[in-house]
């Protein structure tokens, strides 16, 4: 007779089974709870979040006191010259404090602003930022107009202009300069007209900074604000080309070195970027010069600027004769998967060297060893050599990094060549400013390009490295990406047309230049130098020295008469210094370097992360406290409503999928229910095996 289960391990298992689920179904809502997920859309509509503007219908509340924008820029060679002033009125019946969140260039240096109420002119003042803030608030409470300008991030200003009293028509004019990089040989002047919607995450770290709600208007909603703009054109060389692919131009002296421009179209203009792109260079180097003379003063600086820009299209003639050192990381953090990405990027780099190049390779980990003691001639026989020795290099040892770039350093060089440094590395060291500090030093024996190779390459190490050498940075993440980025880096330094670039004035004195020593002219790559001089400007001239391809190059341009409308040159010198030591704090952390920039923003009067504008009327003018008005930006132009957040209606007009965190709460869900069945099943069976 077979055995019966024993009737209680029927309950006991169904008990189990439920159980299983219960733990099943807590554990999938913990999951879709603690999600990084729900913290975002948490965070979505957390008070820092972009948000769709509502039109009061408060009469008496003007709320959209933002009446009119208008940009004049002038443009000197490569530094563009920006007023803006901005139109604030207060149609309503009781005051207002005004809040505008406006976007600028990354390149700008912002070092003016002044208010106008009515007949009244206020010149707003540089403060450090908190005690800026401080006489703002002081001056709000108190009932006296006064506005703040504030920096959120590089491109990022804000404006607050508190008590606008009802008939109020306040100005608030801006000035900023910026250098206008090339590219390929064409020069792009941008302005931004409208902040895109932003999200912060709730997890986000507080380092990124504090970013300030916006509120933008609905879809299809124009903005009542109007914009206008104008450019004037002063270039050293005539302007060969000019079109802007964002808005309709009326343009007055095409061909010429002076050009003039004014917006056509009719329809929205604050809804995208202006752009104009033009071209300078002709057939040879182009060089301008301009100077600048400050009025006579005990503390008066005059300021230059040199700009070395190359042919449009460079010959094999005009092209130098060029060295590659290639520094190779072979350390044991190296070891497989990342050294067989860098010997494929390298088979790309040295195998498609040509017969007139020379080539060198250093090896480094715990030592170094170098291929040959002097750079060899790119041969086949050569470059086969090397790729054995790459091929059979293991990941072993530290990573010594720093004493193999010291011995790149003093490796011999020949007076007329380019010599192009790339290193090959992870990035897995401690020593990055020690490793910045050896590049800077020795900058004018090479150009540096780095690549990081990896999954988690320290970008630290490879993005300091490639801007403390004025080179680029690489990343290649996957072998198959390697030939790919190989032809990028060939592309930017395959054409070097003037090397050895030495500029000196006679006649003045330079100093402070910046930057302190010159890169290689490069096809696509203009080199831009500024700095300060004193003496007399009459028999001044510029003495450029180098090496071409043809042999020595000297070049020697009479500088012109000082040019009193240049006085952005001093604005763009001192925000050149505050960029490189922003760079310095990014890469030591902290705020290592407060002090020295917020001393360059006082001195030169520029809005940095830790200066602001601040501008205060002294006349008490109301005793009403004055509303908060958020001024809507336009929806750029080909944004979605759901980049702000759209309302459940226009969600739910769009087909949607589970989102991963459901998904994954699902499989858990089943999974474990799964699993307690099948326990379930498996006590059934013993007991009927019993």
């Amino acid at each position: 007779m077979p055995h019966q289960a024993h009737p209680s391990r029927a309950p006991l298992a169904i008990g189990r089974v439920l159980a299983c689920v219960v733990v099943a179904l807590l554990a999938a809502l913990a999951l879709v709870i603690w999600s990084p997920a729900h913290a975002e859309d948490t965070d979505a509509r957390a008070p820092e979040a972009p948000y769709f503007h509502v039109a009061s219908d408060d009469p008496a509340l003007d709320a959209l006191p933002l009446k009119a924008t208008q940009v004049d820029v002038r443009i000197a060679g490569v530094i563009a010259a920006v007023t803006v002033t901005q139109h604030y009125r207060n149609a309503g019946q009781r005051p207002i404090e005004a809040r505008y969140i406006f976007p600028g260039s990354t390149r700008s240096a912002l070092h003016a602003m002044t208010v106008r109420i009515g007949e009244r002119r206020i010149v707003a003042q540089i403060r450090e930022k908190q005690r800026a803030r401080l006489e703002y608030d002081d001056a709000r409470r108190e009932g006296k107009t006064s506005a703040l300008l504030e920096q959120e991030r590089p491109n990022v200003f804000s404006m607050k202009v508190a008590n606008i009293l009802p008939g109020d028509d306040v100005q608030v004019e801006l000035q900023y300069t910026e250098l206008i990089a090339p590219h390929d040989g064409r020069y792009r002047f941008v302005f931004p007209t409208v902040v895109g919607p932003r999200y912060r995450s709730a997890a986000a770290s507080p380092a990124n900074g504090a970013l300030t709600a916006t509120a933008h208007l609905p879809p299809g909603v124009a903005s009542d604000t109007t914009f206008d703009l104008n450019v004037k054109l002063d270039a050293p060389l005539p302007i060969r080309e000019l079109s802007s692919q964002s808005h309709k131009l009326e343009a007055l002296g095409l061909g010429t070195a002076h050009v003039q421009l004014a917006l056509a179209d009719d329809g929205p203009r604050d809804n995208r970027d202006f752009i104009v792109e033009y071209a300078l260079a002709g057939e040879r180097t182009a060089t301008g010069v301009m100077l600048y003379q400050a009025p006579p003063g005990d503390d008066a600086e005059n300021f230059f600027l040199v700009m070395v820009e190359p042919p449009q299209t460079v010959t094999p003639t005009q092209i130098n004769p060029r060295e590659y050192v290639f520094v190779v990381d072979i350390s044991g953090s190296m070891h497989g998967y990342p050294l067989d990405t860098a010997k494929a990027l390298l088979r790309e780099l040295i195998g498609s060297l040509r017969p007139t190049d020379a080539f060198n390779v250093v090896l480094f980990s715990g030592s170094n060893r170098v291929l040959a003691e002097q750079s060899m001639p790119a041969t086949p026989a050569h470059i086969a050599r090397a790729l054995r020795i790459i091929d059979r290099a293991g990941g072993s040892g530290s990573t010594e990094i720093v004493p193999a770039l010291r011995r790149v350093a003093a490796l011999p060089k020949a007076a007329d060549v380019s010599r192009t440094v790339v290193v090959v590395t992870d990035g897995y060291v401690a020593v990055e400013n020690e490793v910045f500090a050896l590049v800077r030093r020795n900058l004018d024996q090479f150009n540096l390009f780095a690549f990081g190779i990896g999954t988690a390459v320290n970008r630290h190490l490879v993005e300091g490295l490639a801007r403390a050498g004025q080179g680029e940075a690489f990343i290649v993440t996957r072998p198959e990406r390697a030939a790919e980025q190989a032809q990028r880096l060939r592309r930017m330094i395959d054409t070097p047309v003037l090397t050895q670039l030495k500029a000196r004035f006679t006649g003045i004195e330079a100093y402070d230049v910046e930057p302190a020593t010159l890169p290689d002219v490069m096809a696509g790559r203009p080199v831009v130098l500024w700095g300060k001089w004193r003496g007399d400007p009459h028999d001044a001239k510029l003495v450029l020295t180098g090496q071409a391809a043809d042999g020595s190059f000297v070049d020697v341009i009479d500088a012109p008469p000082p040019d009193a409308d240049a006085v952005a040159l001093r604005h763009l010198w001192a925000r050149q210094r505050i960029a490189q030591l922003g760079d310095d704090e990014a890469l030591l952390g902290g705020q290592s370097q407060r002090e020295p920039i917020t001393a360059l923003g006082l001195k030169y009067g520029l809005l940095t992360n830790y200066t602001s504008f601040v501008a205060v009327d002294q006349v008490v003018r109301t005793q009403q406290a004055a509303t908060p008005v958020n001024q809507p930006l336009p929806l750029p132009q080909g944004v979605s409503a759901l980049a702000v957040g759209a309302e459940p209606v226009l969600a739910t007009a769009v087909p949607s999928t589970p989102e991963p965190r459901w998904a994954l709460a699902l499989a858990l869900t089943l999974l474990l229910t799964a699993a307690a069945l099948w326990h379930a099943r498996l006590l059934r069976r013993n007991a009927s095996a019993r």
